[in-house]
C-alpha cells in the first residue's frame, strides 16, 4: 500500500514539471512571420517563327532498275566459235564491241553463191539488151504495111525477155542482202553501253535461230519508280504532256556499310495513272552514269539497290517550319506572347511526312512557340526563355544536308515514320531546364 502512494506521488511530481517546461516554451515562443509566397516561372526553350519561301521534300523508297534491257538470241545457226573477254556476267561491253562470233563458213559460201547469181542475172540482162537492140534495128527496116499490133511489136522487140531478166537481176540482188546480213548476224554485238547480267552460251556450243544468247541492261541511265500518294501531289511540280523540263532534283541514298551514301537523280516523268489498289501516282527518277563509269570517284549505283529518295517540291511561300514533337493534338501550339506567358492556339499545318511540320496559318513573323513540353495546365502562366533559336536554324539542325545535292531548300532527311531521338538533341541540349518544365 505504502509503494503504491509513492508511486502516485512520483507520477504526480512528473506531470508537474512536464506542464511547467510546456508552460515556459509556449510563452517564450518567436513571432509569427507571415511571408508572400514566391513564383518561379516556368523555364522553357522556344524558337521564334521565320517564314520562309521553301521547298518541301516528297519522300519515297523504290528499287533501281535499268532503262532498257535487253535478250540476245541467236538469228542463224552454227557454232560458236569466238567469246570476248568480257562475255561474263557482270562484264561492261560498249555499244558496238563483239561478244560472240557464230561460225560463218556456211554463209560466207551462200554470200559468194548470192554474188555469183548476181553476176550471171546482169550478164543476162546485158545480152538481153543487146538482143533487143538487135530487134529494133530489124523492126525500123520492115515495110510499114508489115508493122502488127503493140503486142507483136512487143514480142519482136523481147520486151518480156528483157523485163524477165530485169526481175531475175532483182532477185538476185535481194539473196545478196539476205546472205550479206546472214553473214553479219554471225557476229553478236553489244546494242548499247552495257552490262552483262546473264549468259546462256558458251565457247564451242552450237546454236540455232532463236537460241538465248545472253541478256543485257543499259549502263547509261538508270530509273527508280517512286510512289507518290495523292495527298502529296500538289506540293510537286508535275509534268504537262511534254513532260518534265529539267525535272525536280532528287537525292537517293541508303545504307552501304553502315553509312549513309548518297546519289543525285531527276524526275524525269510520271506514269500517269493512279494505281488501283494504293492509289498512289508513280514518278520515274532518272540516274546518269548509275555504274560511275565515267565519273571514277562516285560510289556505283547497282542495279537492284533499294534505295530512300527526297523530291525537291514546288516552291511554297510564308512557311514556317516546326519540329513535329512541338505540335499536340487538334494542331496547337504554345506560344508565347508579349507578356511572357503560354497561350494555347490552334494553326494550320501542311501533310507532311518526317521530323518536320510546315505551318501555312496562325502564326505571324517573330512569335515564340515553345519548345518544351508543358501541361496543359499551365495554362496562362509566366514562363522564362532560356534558350532561343529561330525556325529557319531549327530546320537547318534538323536537316544538314539542306542544300547539298538538290540546290533547294528542303525538309527532313528522312523517310516519313523514321524519326530518330538524336535529331532532337540540338533542341534538347540548350536548356536542362526545360524537362522541369514539363514535370
Amino acid at each position: 500500500m505504502a509503494l503504491s502512494k509513492r508511486q502516485i506521488l512520483f507520477s504526480t511530481l512528473m506531470l508537474a514539471g512536464a506542464s511547467a517546461v510546456t508552460a515556459l516554451l509556449y510563452m517564450n515562443r518567436p513571432a509569427t512571420e507571415i511571408a508572400e509566397p514566391a513564383y518561379v516561372p516556368v523555364t522553357v526553350d522556344a524558337v521564334e517563327a521565320v517564314k520562309e519561301t521553301i521547298r518541301i521534300p516528297i519522300q519515297a523508297q523504290g528499287t533501281v532498275s535499268p532503262l532498257r534491257r535487253t535478250a540476245l538470241v541467236a538469228e542463224v545457226a552454227g557454232r560458236v566459235t569466238e567469246v570476248s573477254p568480257t562475255f561474263n556476267v557482270g562484264g561492261f561491253v560498249e555499244a558496238g564491241e563483239v561478244m560472240l562470233r557464230i561460225d560463218p563458213r556456211n554463209y560466207q559460201t551462200a554470200l559468194l553463191r548470192a554474188q555469183s547469181a548476181v553476176a550471171s542475172a546482169e550478164s543476162a540482162l546485158a545480152q538481153e539488151k543487146g538482143r533487143a537492140e538487135v530487134a529494133l534495128q530489124e523492126w525500123r527496116k520492115l515495110p510499114a504495111g508489115s508493122q502488127r499490133s503493140e503486142e507483136a511489136k512487143a514480142l519482136y522487140l523481147r520486151k518480156p525477155q528483157l523485163e524477165q531478166a530485169e526481175a531475175q537481176l532483182l532477185a538476185a540482188r535481194a539473196d545478196l542482202d539476205t546472205a550479206r546480213d546472214d553473214l553479219g548476224r554471225t557476229i553478236i554485238k553489244a546494242p548499247y553501253e552495257a552490262l552483262i547480267s546473264g549468259k546462256s552460251v558458251e565457247l564451242g556450243q552450237y546454236v540455232s535461230p532463236g537460241t538465248a544468247l545472253a541478256e543485257v541492261f543499259s549502263v547509261e541511265y538508270a530509273e527508280v519508280r517512286l510512289p507518290i500518294p495523292q495527298s502529296k501531289l500538289d506540293y510537286l511540280d508535275l509534268p504537262g504532256v511534254e513532260g518534265y523540263r529539267g525535272g525536280a532534283g532528287i537525292d537517293l541514298y541508303t545504307d552501304v556499310g553502315g553509312e549513309l551514301t548518297h546519289w543525285t537523280a531527276r524526275l524525269h516523268r510520271s506514269e500517269g495513272v493512279f494505281d488501283e489498289r494504293s492509289r498512289v501516282l508513280y514518278t520515274v527518277a532518272r540516274i546518269e552514269d548509275p555504274y560511275a563509269l565515267r565519273h571514277p570517284g562516285r560510289p556505283p549505283l547497282r542495279i537492284g539497290t533499294f534505295v530512300n529518295a527526297n523530291i525537291t517540291g514546288r516552291a511554297l511561300h510564308d512557311l514556317v517550319a516546326l519540329p513535329r514533337h512541338v505540335l499536340r493534338a487538334d494542331n496547337r501550339l504554345w506560344i508565347i506572347d508579349n507578356e511572357q506567358r503560354l497561350r494555347d492556339r490552334k494553326v494550320s499545318v501542311l501533310r507532311t511526312g518526317g521530323d518536320l511540320v510546315y505551318v501555312s496559318a496562325g502564326l505571324d513573323a517573330g512569335e515564340l512557340i515553345c519548345l518544351s513540353s508543358v501541361d496543359s495546365a499551365l495554362s496562362g502562366s509566366e514562363v522564362d526563355v532560356v534558350s532561343r533559336v529561330t525556325s529557319s536554324e531549327l530546320r537547318r539542325q534538323y536537316t544538314p544536308g539542306l542544300e547539298r545535292d538538290t540546290g533547294a531548300a528542303v525538309g527532313s532527311a528522312r523517310p516519313a515514320g523514321r524519326a530518330d531521338a538524336s535529331d532532337k538533341a540540338p533542341v534538347a541540349a540548350a536548356s536542362p531546364a526545360a524537362n522541369d518544365a514539363g514535370a
